[in-house]
């Protein structure tokens, strides 16, 4: 059974077009694959954070990732900094970076840009990276487009160390998920929906109560002309509603077309609405419930304890093909 990693940063709550591009898929992975869900709090100190709302960040994801569908009977779901490898296993993969190749990473240009004082973190953080897949002895990677970058500098590391010290990590393949529905702004569907939009009707957050998802969907950009029809180029509000309807209700967008051929958009986004939370309620419901859990801390205390067992023990071959430590005989 091969084995996947994927690194989810605790940097608010999830918005809709997370959950169907993201944790969908991961829980139909789970169920050939030996799946590692890692939430990367260090990595999210790459930027200044509030002590208390990252704890609650984190603590919310783990609880959000169960409700959505990830097992933990199947899949292992963890803290990062509750796995002391990944951060020395990280800085191990600093001494073989160089400076060229991380001052080329375009998320560190884009991030930096502007900015006087830039955290060294923000600048290493790929040796991090790689150091979380490489552990894990990960065979596949499912990235978006932006992160496929990361993942090719991952690939080098692992191929520098096997061929310098010993042939240690198994070197991962970089999955781009197959093109699926891309979940547009509510207020400018031209743009990706995003939990960072300074408006905060353009997004619906995995956690907005029904009133605010029925509220979003009913403000939701349109045009003029009052017709139901999937047609992206020209009316790309109705065609990011019917796409948004068609995910959440399991239909395809031709029926709902003709569901909606003599209703206005009004009749259209209730039943837009209704799709939306016919899914998201029954999460919320079981997200509330485990919240605050002990059968979280459970979870997660089984998580960190078999992703520890594996990732000591690619640390410990990689350490000793490095010369650190001593050999005890």
């Amino acid at each position: 059974m091969k084995k996947i990693f994927s690194g989810i940063q605790p940097s608010g709550t999830l918005t809709i077009g997370n959950y169907l591009g993201a944790i969908q898929q991961f829980v139909q992975l789970q169920e050939d694959h030996e799946c590692y869900f890692c939430i990367v709090d260090e990595h999210a100190i790459t930027v200044p954070q509030d002590r208390l709302a990252l704890r609650k960040n984190i603590r919310s994801l783990a609880a959000l990732y169960i409700a959505s569908g990830i097992d933990p009977n199947k899949a292992t779901l963890f803290i990062q900094s509750e796995v002391p490898a990944h951060a020395e296993l990280g800085w191990m993969l600093q001494s073989i970076s160089y400076m060229g190749e991380l001052e080329r990473m375009t998320q560190f240009k884009d991030k930096a840009k502007g900015k006087e004082a830039i955290p060294s973190a923000l600048f290493t953080y790929p040796a991090l990276m790689a150091a979380d897949i490489l552990l894990y002895q990960t065979n596949i990677v499912p990235v978006g487009e932006d992160q496929k970058q990361h993942l090719e500098l991952t690939r080098t590391l692992a191929e520098r160390f096997n061929k310098r010290f010993n042939d240690i990590f198994t070197i991962p393949e970089v999955r781009i998920p197959k093109v699926g529905a891309r979940i547009m702004s509510l207020q400018d569907p031209t743009k990706k929906m995003s939990k960072s939009d300074t408006n905060q009707k353009g997004f619906i957050s995995m956690l907005d109560t029904p009133k605010q998802i029925e509220k979003k969907i009913k403000s939701a950009i349109t045009d003029s002309e009052g017709i139901v029809k999937f047609d992206k180029e020209n009316k790309p509000g109705v065609s990011n509603l019917l796409t948004i309807h068609s995910i959440f209700s399991n239909e395809s967008i031709e029926d709902l077309e003709l569901r909606y051929a003599d209703e206005g958009y009004g009749q259209f986004k209730q039943g837009v609405a209704n799709a939306v939370l016919q899914v998201i309620e029954p999460i919320q419901e079981k997200y509330n419930a485990l919240l605050d859990s002990e059968e979280l801390d459970d979870i997660l205390d089984a998580g960190q304890q078999k992703a520890e067992a594996l990732a000591n023990k690619t640390l410990k071959k990689a350490k000793k093909a490095m010369g650190l430590g001593r050999v005890r005989k």
